[in-house]
């Protein structure tokens, strides 16, 4: 294990719904002796089912993990990718020793230090100074060496002023600013870090990322970063695991894995029935991508042309609204919007409404696409919001005057139409 970081095999946790006990005081004794004593399986624990929260089950207890096998190198940057309640911050909880696995092993080498939520490894009555010696005192770090990082930490958290105040009248900002720096500039050899940099402003959260890849590249410091933003992941890390249900599901590249998950959550949210209500006004019948002559396509040429169609009938008394469908790239990143309101397209209220947007000559380079699908109403600028509801992937096509292995990943996301020339000295 010289240059590994983080070993971890047939790790499973389960939790159980409802009363905890076994029903009688001598097996939860016997219960006790066996697991805390004995350091054995609990004899009480049933055969659960994985934790698919889109199914009704019929056992008392959930499995957030289930057989989960991975090896993470020192240095190491790990995106770890999943839809809510597909075990990421039970994962993160294990490897940070805040609870405990039900089965399987883990190994680290090194300190940890975590960022899993707002308020983790804080005190509230204590003031941002005395929590930074606190988190340090925890790493096992001198006193001195945690008074030699001190003002660095202070001054990237920006909360000098409030320094001497306890942490519990911060802002969830302040807070998770503070927290961050203490958890980047101590000096553990492993840094944890979950969603909670969402909290933080946009400057913030490019200041994080800028110094998680300092603290990978650089220091070489193991990094593991859960995010549902895809641009940050890409951003930092080149390999991530896909969870799902509570298993890794993918392995992979970076790259390979966002184009998964994102893939996996259009399907999702529109494979089955989409009829759903928007502001209780319209219902949706269809949202669909279409070739010119009205055949549904998930693949296009570049320089081709295709169309969104919307269908939808009202069902009560109208309600003006405006319809937005964002185009993503596979890191997440919105590239373009075709908006009824920045065309400034009135929409007819009738029994039946059918919307058709045309796109000509399509110039985004090769890959996948996605398109996130929006309703604001015009009245109360409500929003109604389906992500990655299609899904498409442009091709190399007869109208392609690039070479084929152009790829948004090294040339940028658009082809704009141009041409060269050389003209004679």
């Amino acid at each position: 294990m010289s240059d590994i970081a983080i070993q971890v095999e047939n790790l499973s946790k389960a939790y159980q719904l409802g009363k905890i006990g076994t029903g009688t005081i001598s097996r939860d004794l016997e219960r006790f002796f066996v697991t805390k004593i004995l350091g054995k399986e609990d004899p009480f624990l049933k055969v659960g089912q994985t934790n698919d929260r889109t199914v009704k089950g019929t056992s008392d207890i959930v499995w957030s993990l289930k057989d989960i096998d991975f090896t993470i190198n020192q240095g190491d940057a790990v995106g770890i990718i999943g839809k809510n309640g597909a075990g990421k911050s039970t994962l993160l909880k294990i490897l940070s020793r805040v609870t405990s696995p039900t089965t399987g092993n883990i190994k680290i080498k090194g300190r940890v230090a975590s960022l899993l939520e707002v308020g983790t490894g804080f005190h509230p009555e204590l003031s941002g100074r005395e929590n930074i010696y606190l988190n340090g005192a925890i790493l096992g770090m001198r006193k001195a060496e945690i008074k030699r990082k001190f003002d660095e930490i202070v001054d990237f958290a920006g909360v000098e002023r409030y320094i001497d105040t306890p942490v519990k009248r911060y802002s969830s900002g302040m807070y998770v600013r503070l927290a961050f720096a203490v958890a980047a500039h101590l000096e553990s050899e492993i840094l944890i870090v979950d969603e909670v940099l969402a909290v933080g402003d946009a400057e913030f959260k490019k200041k994080c990322l800028g110094k998680m890849g300092d603290i990978s590249k650089g220091e070489g410091r193991t990094i593991l970063f859960v995010s549902h933003d895809m641009n940050a992941i890409t951003t930092l890390t080149k390999r991530s695991l896909f969870l799902q249900n509570g298993e890794i599901v993918l392995d992979d590249s970076t790259n390979k894995v966002v184009e998964r998950y994102l893939y996996d959550y259009k399907n999702y949210n529109s494979k089955s029935n989409l009829e759903v209500l928007i502001f209780d006004k319209y219902l949706i019948d269809d949202i669909s991508l279409l070739n010119l002559n009205d055949k549904k396509v998930d693949l296009i040429e570049f320089g081709g042309d295709f169309k969104f169609r919307l269908d939808m009938k009202k069902i009560s008394d109208e309600e003006d609204f405006y319809v937005e469908f964002k185009l993503k790239n596979s890191k997440g990143v919105i590239l373009t919007v075709f908006s009824t309101y920045l065309y400034g397209f009135k929409i007819n209220s009738k029994n039946q409404i059918i919307l058709e947007c045309f796109v000509n000559n399509i110039n985004l380079v090769l890959g996948y696409y996605y398109v996130d699908v929006l309703f604001i109403s015009k009245l109360t600028e409500k929003v109604m919001y389906f992500e990655n509801i299609l899904t498409f992937e442009v091709i190399s096509g007869t109208n392609y005057f690039l070479k084929k292995q152009l790829k948004s990943q090294h040339h940028g996301y658009v082809v704009l139409n141009h041409h060269w020339v050389q003209n004679e000295g």
